[in-house]
């Protein structure tokens, strides 16, 4: 097996389909030459994905509308979390691609990442079958799939305290970065929610955005912009 065959655990019957799902447009736009590229597996693949997760979801979710499917698949398939699958498997490393592109970043492009996951998932999908492709799946999304058991409704932290702030005073909380800790793959901020001076929550988080929402919901709990108000 190859080293990206034993992260996935999987092993290709055909290895030519792995070489596609693996191999950037950006190859035959350099070199002037004809290769095959992974845009059309992508294609298949993000069909197999949204399948699966869909699914997956019609049935954990049973009591669930339509609408609020949809906006949990919306979660489970965006491109910034299927980056973050295709980073887990360290994916960009194994890519071809032209030496201007690899140049410009694209190793670990967002889009580049993610449409390398779903190729790669339409190439499993040939190779193997839908179970296969649906075990593959379901392996990588399994912290994603936890977090939407514990949180199925779309919270949204920062907007519910921008609104309810905003119906006490036209100014919106800023949040400030505290500090940042840990190697440059494995950071940890802090950051903290202010408004008109006061301190309303601290969070923290892998990443800025990630702690931005904690000090939200931290803000929400600790309902501080109650305190020394005259009208309270």
């Amino acid at each position: 097996m190859s080293p990206l065959e034993e992260r996935i655990g999987y092993k290709f019957r055909n290895s030519l389909l792995l070489a596609e799902a693996l191999t950037h447009p950006s190859l035959s736009h350099e070199t002037q030459r004809y290769h095959f590229d992974n845009q059309r597996l992508e294609f298949l693949g993000d069909a197999v994905l949204q399948l699966v997760i869909t699914e997956y979801l019609f049935r954990r979710f049973g009591s669930e509308a339509e609408g609020q499917l949809t906006k949990l698949r919306s979660r489970l398939v965006s491109r910034e979390i299927l980056k973050t699958h295709a980073a887990a498997l360290d994916l960009g490393h194994y890519l071809l691609m032209g030496r201007g592109e690899e140049a410009s970043g694209g190793r670990e492009r967002t889009s580049t990442l993610a449409d390398a996951f779903e190729a790669l998932i339409g190439a499993i999908y040939l190779d193997g079958g839908l179970e296969t492709a649906k075990k593959f799946i379901l392996t990588q999304a399994r912290a994603d799939l936890e977090q939407v058991a514990e949180e199925p409704v779309d919270i949204n932290p920062k907007g519910h305290l921008q609104e309810l702030l905003q119906s006490i005073s036209p100014r919106s909380p800023v949040y400030e970065l505290i500090s940042q800790s840990g190697p440059e793959h494995e950071k940890t901020f802090v950051v903290q929610a202010v408004w008109e001076g006061v301190v309303l929550g601290q969070g923290s988080g892998r990443s800025k955005k990630q702690a931005e929402t904690a000090a939200a919901e931290n803000a929400l709990q600790l309902k501080r912009w109650d305190e020394n108000r005259p009208d309270t």
